[in-house]
């Protein structure tokens, strides 16, 4: 095997420009004195990210005025390519009308659905991310090295076993 290196470190716009491009990330916050993980549907605005998630979760009581980790990825698991966004940052509540009106109009919503969501924004303070590239001789993109898009190589349909099925992949 080639001493290549197959893994590209991104630049802050790469990785927030790279998460605008997908609906779904994981928070990590802490929850009973623990770490807790949940995917939550998001965007990036204005810099920020804004997470949305249900009034009155414990999620929710977890996320406002601590310091949280998120975590996206657009990953094929057949070209084993793909990247992986990592951001640390502040987590609020948003309360301002204006901001949570806009925030409606974009659409976003928690991924169980809630009647009156509840956005919080998340400041990022590092944001750190990677980009895989393929490792075998001949694979797609090996020899120029070109960036892959934020969409994964399609070779057709996916299997990802029953747990998740049909996500991210094939959806």
């Amino acid at each position: 095997m080639e001493r290549e290196d197959h893994v590209e470190t991104l630049s802050e716009a790469e990785c927030l420009r790279l998460l605008s491009t997908v609906p779904v990330g994981r928070v990590v916050y802490t929850e009973h004195a623990l770490p807790a993980v949940l995917p939550v549907s998001f965007e990036v605005l204005d810099g920020r990210l804004v997470l949305a998630v249900r009034r009155g979760s414990a999620t929710a009581r977890g996320l406002d005025g601590t310091v949280v980790a998120f975590q996206a990825d657009l990953l094929d698991p057949v070209t084993r390519t793909g990247w992986s966004v990592l951001v640390h940052g502040r987590a609020d509540v948003v309360s301002n009308p204006e901001q949570v009106r806009r925030v409606l109009r974009s659409g976003l919503r928690p991924w169980v659905a809630d009647p009156e969501p509840l956005f919080v924004a998340l400041v990022p303070e590092l944001v750190s991310g990677r980009r895989l590239f393929p490792t075998w001789p001949g694979a797609p993109g090996r020899q120029s090295r070109q960036p892959m898009s934020a969409e994964p190589v399609s070779t057709g349909p996916v299997s990802t076993g029953p747990v998740n099925t049909g996500f991210p992949f094939g959806s």
